[in-house]
């Protein structure tokens, strides 16, 4: 009982008022330390390590582990927002000076963030340098209902695109990467993704090593601390959340070698950064000069899990293949970029107006927030001369007496295509197309080139492309030639 009354007596009057404040201390501390180390127990215990490192010329697999194991992708799902955004933009259908208005539901996105209120807008090239630096979640979703209506119509159209790429085992359900127990990916086909956007989108790829830019009276640094600090690194994208773990892409180019890399699962970004750079310092030496590789995804059955992934859950397109993805002899990204598809099942879908819009500053004299109106937008403000495209290249060209404004959605040839680039100049094209058919031989004999110009932010782009093939065969084998003797190349059925 003594005991009892001295014990109660150490917390009364000027004893309280010293030690109170100390132990009070103490016990925060000691809470706030007690709870950082369970977030940090429970991140590791839900984050799983997967890695994967591919020649990015031969397609080969230098490295691997767990590469096809399910993993959340926390914002490498950027990734294929920005894939899709480059389409757009290679396409004519958005510029890089278009607006990306916000909806009170991308201004409402936690940060990573810009902090745009909702009815205000940022043009896609300021959205596009947000996404690469800063990550920001709410440029992220605006980008997301520009392009696809609305965010939810904007995932099935990325898991569509992700099916076209052969990512087999991708469902996306934002634009953002924000956790959604659905949302999930592979490091195979990650690294199938990031060679993707380097190969498809050269004239963009840049903005992936952007170290920072200003915005307003910010100036926002990119989240990827490889940038700059290990050789050869010229991208992609960085991920975090907690059940994910510490996620990056990484692209990297040097001596005339170029892999990918992917790390998913990390314990810490120190941790993450570290093993990619152990990776790159081990596997892009022993990567190959020359390419030539097989880099065809062989999909099973892709037209049909394509048009079922608009309608059903992509894990129900995915069980159709069998639930995994193996391609023991070839790499991480197809030939061509329409693998799989009927290039317009994809194409419709991304340009069909959203039949009800969540932007605020839409209103009838504004022109909609869609691909396709923004689209007709631009063919309207920017008819490209017919003399600026020809059907046929020849030693001289023949251009007509008068010259009639036509979009870029003119009549081009039918059947299977290739294209080997797009340049800002037609004489540019020109002598592309004729230093591939030089070099193509057998593979191009009976192939035709044309130009294709259409409207960009900038001005115009010249497509130069091939006709005149049989199948998807010989399209798919004079695009092996071609990229044996170092040209891009992709083909599709027009």
């Amino acid at each position: 009982m003594k005991s009892s009354v001295v014990s109660k007596s150490i917390f009364n009057g000027s004893v309280q008022r010293t030690i109170a404040p100390f132990f009070q201390r103490a016990c925060r501390v000691l809470l706030v330390s007690l709870a950082a180390s369970l977030t940090t127990i429970s991140a590791a215990a839900a984050a799983q390590y997967a890695g994967i490192v591919v020649d990015a010329k031969t397609g080969k697999v230098l490295y691997s582990e767990d590469a096809d194991s399910l993993r959340y992708p926390a914002s490498l799902t950027k990734m294929m927002t920005l894939y899709l955004t480059f389409e757009a933009l290679e396409a004519g259908k958005i510029s890089k000076s278009t607006p990306v208005p916000f909806s009170k539901r991308a201004s409402a996105e936690p940060p990573s963030k810009l902090g745009v209120r909702a009815g205000n807008s940022i043009t896609v090239e300021q959205a596009i340098l947000a996404l690469v630096t800063r990550s920001a979640n709410d440029a992220s979703t605006a980008l997301g209902e520009l392009l696809g209506g609305s965010e939810e119509r904007f995932g099935r159209i990325m898991t569509n695109k992700a099916r076209a790429l052969g990512m087999t085992r991708t469902t996306y359900r934002n634009a953002n990467g924000l956790p959604n127990t659905a949302q999930m990916t592979t490091a195979r086909d990650q690294a199938r993704l990031g060679i993707a956007l380097r190969q498809h989108f050269p004239q963009y790829y840049s903005y992936f090593s952007t170290r920072s830019f200003r915005f307003g009276k910010q100036t926002i640094g990119n989240h990827n601390r490889l940038l700059g600090n290990v050789r050869g690194v010229d991208g992609i994208k960085t991920g975090y959340t907690r059940a994910a773990g510490f996620n990056l892409v990484t692209s990297a180019q040097a001596d005339g070698r170029s892999i990918v890399g992917v790390v998913l699962g990390g314990k810490s970004g120190a941790a993450r950064d570290a093993q990619m750079r152990a990776l790159v310092a081990k596997y892009l030496p022993a990567a190959s000069r020359r390419g030539g590789g097989d880099l065809i995804a062989q999909t099973a059955d892709a037209p049909t899990m394509q048009a079922q992934a608009a309608e059903q859950p992509a894990e129900a397109a995915v069980a159709a293949t069998g639930g995994s993805f193996n391609l023991p002899n070839s790499g991480p990204v197809p030939d061509f970029r329409y693998s799989g598809e009927t290039t317009q099942s994809i194409e419709v879908a991304y340009a069909e107006p959203a039949k009800v819009s969540a932007n605020p500053v839409l209103s009838e004299n504004i022109v909609p927030n869609t691909l396709e109106a923004q689209s007709r937008k631009i063919a309207k403000a920017t008819p490209v001369p017919a003399a600026t495209v020809d059907n046929q290249i020849t030693n001289s060209v023949a251009k007509p007496a008068a010259e009639t404004p036509v979009s870029a959605t003119e009549s081009k040839p039918a059947g299977w295509v290739i294209q080997i680039g797009a340049t800002p100049d037609k004489d540019q094209a020109m002598t592309l197309l004729e230093n591939a058919k030089d070099k193509g031989g057998k593979a191009l004999r009976g192939a035709t080139p044309f130009t294709v110009a259409f409207a960009s932010g900038d001005g115009h782009l010249y497509r130069a492309r091939f006709s005149g093939f049989a199948n998807q065969d010989k399209a798919l084998n004079a695009c092996k030639t071609l990229k044996r003797k170092g040209f891009a190349c992709w083909a599709s059925l027009q």
